[in-house]
């Protein structure tokens, strides 16, 4: 099965995606009334850990996706698929949302992490898209030093991304 096949196979089944991304915010809701002002406490604050991890992976990558479709395919946005592309980052910020309004982010174990990991996406995406912008006639326009400056910069957010990701 290649990603491609995946994708297609994720945009086949609309019931089983709408089901996840859905449940997602509801089970945050649902923490909230529960947990209500013990949401940093010990058996909450790791099941907020697995919520926050189990709606912002999908939501990180399709993020990722979704930028490198347009920055670098060149697709038009009404060619995004919606449960690939959009609903997985609309779910992710609804899920952060309920899960904020009962618990800090810095509570919960390993959120650390996965906002490194967005860090780090963000600046290779961001380097790879510079990467492929810049010509030779670009280049020569550019005052050297700018170039260097910004490969400084984006190697400097790449290493503070990686540390907070494994740290």
């Amino acid at each position: 099965m290649t990603l491609g096949d995946f994708f297609t196979w994720i945009g086949d089944h609309p019931l089983e995606m709408s089901t996840y991304y859905v449940g997602l915010p509801i089970v945050a809701i649902l923490l909230w009334f529960i947990s209500k002002d013990e949401g940093h406490l010990k058996p909450w604050n790791y099941i907020y850990s697995i919520l926050v991890y189990a709606s912002c992976i999908p939501g990180i990558v399709a993020v990722s996706l979704s930028i490198y479709f347009f920055l670098f395919e060149r697709q038009s946005l009404l060619n995004a698929e919606l449960f690939v592309q959009i609903v997985p980052v609309i779910s992710m910020l609804a899920t952060l949302f309920f899960i904020k309004r009962n618990v800090e982010f810095c509570d919960i174990p390993g959120f650390d992490k996965i906002s490194g990991f967005m860090i780090l996406i963000f600046a290779v995406t961001s380097f790879m898209w510079i990467l492929d912008k810049t010509h030779i006639i670009a280049i020569s326009i550019i005052p050297f030093y700018v170039v260097i400056l910004l490969f400084i910069g984006l190697i400097l957010l790449v290493r503070f991304g990686m540390k907070s990701f494994l740290s």
